[in-house]
């Protein structure tokens, strides 16, 4: 359920009977919003069959969200939750306050999406509603239309309530629970009454949505191509960015320069970023997460862009390039640099099927820890093996303290759910795209390492599809090694000049 806005007073016009009878006359037959099958449906449909056979016979009840008010009268652009997307193919800002219910039948489940349709003219919500009218914010699909579109049964959102409660206590109920807590609240209320045990409601629905964040774990091939899209839009906002890096050393507060070019192809590729740029110009770099975005970028610096455009499917890429601005990395900066490289090497190496997921993360932090021993970094007497037990050492996680990789999909990170026995131990299987991406990161008050390094921090990441023989790096074109990231600076200047 949206949450509600605040209706200011001193806002109302006033709307006279006249005025109503004549804003309704003379319209055009309106066109169809929907003109064939969608391309996402039938991948959908599938999805859905495999979640209708492992909970028979119940309902499974799986909500977009709502409209989440961002100040007063405005909302946040809306983005509907991963597992609706997924079982429906809706993405972008569709649909607020829908809800995909999976009604048990016969012999499996009908799938129906109760939505709020495209109002009628005659409807004061026509002219009137500035947060779902047609005037203000453009007309919305009919029942028929997303039916055309999803091959589904739709239905108004105003019959959800009634269907939910529909042969009360004797149809098992599920729900996923974070897509809507407003709606979670009702409907526990509602189970409650119905004889459903309180205690047991949480449980019940964490199944459903663990089932669902499974389901994700392996990519089908529509998900592939969007992933392949996300990434080649992703290649082209950092090439914008190459090209600004002069502008933004320029103007001053560059980082938010860097953040808003990448942003606006982004939102130019596809429906826009998939999360918070990270654009760390400098000892920024070393604070992972990044995302105020608020520095100067200096000439001598490195800036560690990590970003990616999110498609309207919903599927975002992961990349991240540390970029010399000058053109040309500094001995140090190369030495850092390359030994980041060759850890990535390594993991993207590994990630092959039949290796575990943990393998990645094995193979390059091997090889940081590697580099890190040659530096003299490590404590007196700790050699690689030693820093790599994971009982006594990991003196090398103070300069590389997250993993190599992660799932990747309509979540940056994908597949939350899944247990570590399906993520971390698991066997790497064709159609998983996961990113792998080590880093060094070396504070400019870390005393522990030498003067030269401090202030310096590189991350390289890119995102891979296990294939049946291995793997394919789906950023490929854009350069990883420190030579080639220098040709790529030289020749988008170029381009650009």
């Amino acid at each position: 359920m949206s949450e509600e806005q605040k209706q200011a007073e001193n806002r109302a016009r006033p709307t006279t009977e006249e005025f109503r009878g004549f804003v309704r006359e003379d319209w055009a037959e309106r066109r169809p919003q929907a003109d064939g099958r969608a391309p996402a449906a039938e991948y959908a449909a599938a999805r859905r069959a495999l979640v209708s056979a492992a909970f028979p016979k119940q309902r499974l009840i799986v909500p977009a969200g709502g409209l989440k008010v961002r100040s007063n009268d405005t909302d946040y652009v809306f983005r509907p939750h991963s597992a609706f997307a997924h079982l429906t193919g809706l993405g972008a800002d569709r649909e607020p306050d829908a809800v995909l219910v999976l009604e048990p039948t016969g012999d499996g489940h009908e799938a129906i999406l109760y939505f709020r349709p495209l109002g009628e003219r005659d409807s004061d919500d026509f002219f009137a509603d500035a947060r779902y009218g047609e005037f203000w914010v453009g007309a919305r699909p009919s029942l028929a239309d997303l039916e055309l579109e999803l091959g589904l049964t739709a239905r108004h959102v105003d019959e959800f309530e009634a269907a939910a409660a529909k042969d009360a206590g004797e149809v098992t109920v599920r729900l996923v629970r974070d897509a809507d807590r407003d709606l979670t609240r009702t409907l526990d209320s509602a189970r409650v009454e119905n004889g459903a045990a309180e205690e047991s409601l949480v449980e019940s629905d964490d199944a459903l949505a663990h089932a669902l964040s499974v389901l994700r774990l392996t990519k089908d091939e529509f998900e592939i191509e969007q992933m392949r899209e996300a990434v080649a839009g992703t290649h082209v906002g950092f090439e914008a960015v190459i090209a600004e890096l002069t502008t933004a050393v320029e103007l001053g507060r560059g980082e938010r320069w860097i953040e808003g070019i990448f942003g606006l192809h982004a939102r130019h590729q596809g429906n826009g970023v998939g999360y918070d740029s990270i654009a760390a110009a400098g000892d920024h770099a070393n604070t992972l997460h990044w995302i105020r975005n608020t520095g100067d970028v200096a000439d001598g610096d490195l800036v560690l862009l990590d970003a990616g455009v999110e498609v309207d499917s919903l599927y975002t890429a992961d990349i991240t390039r540390t970029l010399p601005v000058s053109g040309t990395f500094t001995d140090t900066q190369r030495e850092i640099y390359d030994a980041v490289y060759a850890a990535q090497e390594a993991g993207i190496a590994a990630a092959r099927p039949g290796a575990k997921f943990s393998d990645i993360h094995a193979a390059a932090i091997r090889v940081i820890a590697e580099h890190l021993h040659a530096w003299g970094l490590l404590p007196e007497g700790v050699s690689v093996d030693d820093t790599l037990d994971t009982e006594h050492g990991q003196y090398h996680r103070r300069w590389m303290v997250h993993g190599t990789s992660h799932h990747l999909g309509l979540d940056v990170h994908d597949c939350a759910l899944a247990t570590r026995a399906e993520y971390m131990d698991a066997e790497l299987t064709p159609g998983m795209v996961l990113t792998v991406e080590p880093g060094l990161y070396f504070k400019a008050d870390d005393l522990k390492v030498p003067e030269r390094f401090r202030g310096i921090g590189v991350r390289i990441e890119d995102d891979i599809v296990i294939t049946q023989d291995g793997n394919e790096n789906l950023s490929a074109a854009m350069p990883r090694s420190s030579a080639d990231v220098e040709a790529w600076i030289a020749d988008v200047r170029e381009e650009n000049a």
